[in-house]
């Protein structure tokens, strides 16, 4: 399941697609690569600004502490690899832009589905609430076959797997990924959406959280102002 964030390699990211050989700007929702660029070392320590800046960084226990007491909402992203459908379970999806409209989510290398998940051009993000807690929790079991119902899931007719009866789904086209620590952050276009529970705005909806290595619904008790 991929609910921690990973701290961003060293270095400066660039992005290198967005031209092509000739160094015209690349046309918009080509699949693209970033790259971590390390900067030039000192020519007599051999040691950079940047990793001098870097030398005090925060251990992993205390960035994991950082987050722990920072909620996420939970999502399900699937793909259709080239041994059959994949899933997992995230924790960082976030909406970056509307127009054009982007999303972007992280896929640590530990996970199964990651070398489907990062290999595909199109994916399915589910954006679930408390309903959906059992899709969230099959998709967050390792060593499962998350397809293995066939009642719980279907093809769309682009061929992406998509689960039934879930609050939102949105398929997407991979545009970007970068490569931050064990992670890779993915950049998405919104192609296509189906929304069965819509949130008026200012309801909780009953939204599905992610909290200290625990589930929690969202409602009226959880509200403490506008």
């Amino acid at each position: 399941m991929s609910i921690s964030a990973a701290p961003f390699d060293q270095g400066e990211f660039r992005n290198v697609s967005r031209r092509d050989a000739s160094g015209a700007p690349a046309p918009y929702g080509r699949s693209m690569t970033g790259s971590i660029v390390t900067p030039a070392a000192d020519t007599e320590s051999g040691v950079t600004d940047h990793e001098r800046t870097l030398a005090g960084s925060l251990s992993a226990d205390d960035f994991k502490a950082l987050f722990r007491g920072h909620p996420g909402g939970v999502a399900v992203i699937t793909a259709e690899g080239p041994d059959g459908p994949v899933a997992l379970t995230a924790t960082s999806v976030s909406s970056v832009s509307v127009d054009p409209p982007l999303l972007i989510f992280s896929v640590s290398s530990l996970s199964s589905a990651a070398p489907a998940l990062l290999a595909a051009e199109t994916v399915v993000v589910h954006l679930l609430d408390a309903e959906d807690l059992e899709i969230a929790r099959l998709a967050a079991t390792s060593g499962v076959d998350r397809f293995a119902d066939r009642t719980l899931w279907s093809r769309l007719v682009t061929g992406e797997p998509v689960y039934h009866g879930v609050r939102a789904w949105v398929r997407c086209s991979v545009v970007e990924r970068m490569n931050a620590g064990g992670s890779t952050v993915v950049a998405a276009h919104a192609l296509q959406s189906d929304i069965t529970r819509d949130v008026a705005p200012g309801e909780h909806g009953d939204a599905l959280v992610y909290h200290n290595r625990t589930w929690h619904r969202l409602g009226e008790h959880s509200r403490i102002g506008d």
